[in-house]
């Protein structure tokens, strides 16, 4: 069992910056990929990054539309990954989750329907115009 706790949300101006994290506790962290979906008022959950499992290279994923915005990491030794999120938009207004799945294939995680086996609460993030 797994347990994911965000933070780091909050409310900011178009064009600033924020870090969330994203602390797991529980067994074998390092043997879960780690990512985050955010989800709008009104709209479905979406994904927005993933990185692969402690032992590998550090590979990620990324929905189009946050390529060159946000960068996702992770230490290992603080169980916790982090999505930097920089020249924020009103339109990224959302509550962002995060998850830990046993997949590596980038359309579980594009679509997550499968292969995630953790969620966070979330955390929300508000970018005022």
């Amino acid at each position: 069992q797994v347990q994911l706790v965000e933070s780091g949300g909050g409310l900011v101006q178009t064009g600033s910056s924020l870090r969330l994290s994203c602390s797991a506790f529980g067994r074998n962290f390092g043997n879960y990929a780690m990512g985050w979906f955010r989800q709008a008022p009104g709209k479905e959950r979406v994904f927005v990054a993933a990185i692969s499992f402690s032992w590998t290279a550090g590979s990620t994923y990324y929905a189009d539309a946050m390529k060159g915005r946000f960068t996702i990491s992770r230490d290992n030794a603080k169980n916790t990954i982090y999505l930097q999120m920089n020249s924020l938009k009103p339109e990224d207004t959302a509550v962002y989750y995060c998850a830990a799945g046993h997949s590596w294939i980038y359309s579980d995680w594009a679509t997550g329907d499968y292969g995630l086996d953790y969620w966070g609460k979330g955390t929300l993030v508000t970018v005022s115009s």
